[in-house]
């Protein structure tokens, strides 16, 4: 295994535990960045069943582009951009998600997770700073003050400079080793979840019904995939028993209540139980935690994967920085600080979900009740039916990495389907800008190679700036005509800092070199 040398030595490998999709990203993302990377699963191998994870969001997709593979999980996957809502059979409304021009990726594909790992590990193959190792369950995890010492199962031990725990729910064991919490509730209904392969020729939309007769007083949601196979889930009681349904021909009855009788074959089926959790703390010393190791939730709104990855990504950047010199270890607690504000976002909303779908009293199954019969007739009860609000990204508004700006406040939790208007702590929009070397790049992948200012003020006092602080930054002039201008709403004099995970850091309206070293040193946790 190879080691990097920084100027405080040389560094060990950064442990990744657990290789699912969550895993394989954070391996792949600390790659990038130079750092070694030893993985670690329990499993023999690759267990490629089941649709699971399906729904794979557009800046989810943007985040494997950086280590190539999201354009191939978005050319093999089906693209989808409406989402029909029913109740009892009747169409309540449609809504089709936000697609701005020039966007590289779609609203959302689906892709089974299986197939997703497959193209992730032949990125891993790709590298030669990741190290797979499967058969390798890890028993401890013991810090020092240079290092985590991780022993697996058999006794054999690897030393790491830091780990990142992406095992997934069951690591109770090492979530109680480092003294955190997994804390949160269970929904008692159970669903049923069936890959389906049939040619039904229908058009690739989301559709979610509300009491259909074929379930009575629960749901159904239907996901189509490629190549003619459709993922349906259906809410089921507490007693459900999959053994009985299929003996019974129950199992094919429900499926034909949904496509009809026409052939059709029935893959990967299971049942399970949704839960609410989130752990108490996402980083412990050298140690963070990530994806459903750190927080579990409902899928109606597909937050779970996607929000795994925005874990993998922030943590990469943060431990490579940190490792390299470039910020202080005081970067690590932002990980926790940031993510774990954004488990709670998103818990917030999928229990707020959970509840609307399947009403833990009287007094919420009534307003569910009523909500539905507007619906019907109101248009302005359409935002109140809550069958899932779909993933998006976090914003970092309230981090300690963040420079407020009073000329451009963060405007809230948008609208469904749309995304907030460029400010501090928000995603900054993807739009192709020149570069020097190749014509055009996108803007998210110039950011994601460091710190990136953009300033529409004083280039050349930017660079002074920049070249004051340890991490690497790049300084590009900001045009005040063209589509960047156009997509950030660029005024006079300003200069943005935007992260190297693409997030705004700060815009500052006509700064002096001074304020541009703050909002730097603010970015890299050095103040």
């Amino acid at each position: 295994m190879r080691h990097i040398t920084t100027e405080h030595g040389v560094s060990d490998p950064v442990v990744v535990i657990g290789n699912g999709p969550v895993g394989q990203t954070s391996a792949l993302l600390l790659a990038r960045w130079g750092m070694p990377v030893v993985a670690l699963d329990q499993r023999p191998g690759r267990d490629a069943v089941g649709s699971r994870a399906i729904c794979q969001q557009r800046d989810v997709l943007d985040i494997w582009a950086s280590v190539g593979a999201g354009e191939r999980i978005a050319a093999e996957g089906l693209t989808w951009a409406t989402a029909r809502t029913f109740h009892r059979g009747t169409e309540l409304f449609a809504t089709t998600l936000a697609d701005p021009p020039g966007s590289r990726f779609p609203p959302f594909v689906n892709l089974s997770q299986s197939r997703t790992e497959q193209i992730l590990d032949e990125c891993i193959a790709r590298q030669p700073l990741i190290d797979v190792r499967w058969r390798h369950q890890v028993d401890a995890v013991t810090q020092d003050a240079d290092g985590v010492t991780v022993t697996c199962a058999g006794g054999a031990t690897v030393r790491a400079s830091y780990v990142v725990v992406c095992a997934g729910p069951s690591c109770t064991d090492l979530r109680n080793q480092l003294g955190v919490r997994f804390e949160g509730c269970s929904f008692d209904d159970r669903f049923l979840t069936c890959d389906v392969h049939a040619d039904l020729g229908q058009a690739a939309e989301r559709h979610f019904h509300f009491d259909p007769v074929w379930n009575p007083g629960r749901q159904v949601l239907i996901h189509p995939c490629p190549g003619s196979s459709y993922r349906i889930d259906w809410q089921v009681p507490p007693d459900f028993d999959l053994a009985t349904e299929i003996v019974t021909g129950g199992l094919d009855r429900r499926i034909r209540h949904v496509i009809g009788d026409v052939d059709h074959q029935v893959g990967w089926t299971t049942v399970y139980r949704f839960h609410s959790r989130c752990v108490n703390r996402m980083r412990v010393g050298r140690v963070l935690i990530a994806g459903d190791a750190a927080h579990l939730m409902s899928p109606f709104g597909a937050r779970g994967l996607n929000s795994g990855v925005a874990d993998a990504e922030n943590a990469a950047w943060k431990i490579a920085f940190v490792s390299r010199g470039w910020a202080p270890d005081t970067l690590l607690e932002t990980y926790h600080q940031e993510r774990h504000a954004a488990a709670r976002e998103n818990l917030a909303v999928t229990t707020a979900t959970m509840n609307f779908l399947v009403p833990p009293d009287a007094t919420r199954a009534a307003h569910r009740r009523d909500v539905l019969a507007r619906a019907a007739t109101d248009p302005a009860a359409h935002h109140l039916v809550d069958s899932g609000r779909l993933a998006e990204p976090f914003w970092y508004t309230d981090s300690p990495l963040t420079t407020a700006s009073a000329s451009r406040p963060f405007s809230g939790r948008p609208e469904r389907g749309r995304s907030p208007a460029p400010a501090p702590g928000v995603l900054v929009p993807d739009v192709l800008v020149a570069d020097g070397t190749s014509g055009v790049r996108r803007l998210r992948e110039v950011a994601r190679e460091g710190v990136l200012v953009l300033t529409e003020a004083d280039a050349a006092a930017a660079r002074v700036a920049a070249a004051s602080v340890p991490a690497p930054v790049a300084v590009r002039e900001l045009p005040n005509t063209g589509e960047l201008a156009k997509a950030l709403g660029v005024r006079p004099g300003e200069t943005w800092v935007l992260r190297p995970d693409a997030h705004i850091a700060a815009t500052l309206d006509r700064p002096s070199p001074e304020a541009i070293v703050r909002a730097l040193l603010r970015a890299t946790a050095h103040i």
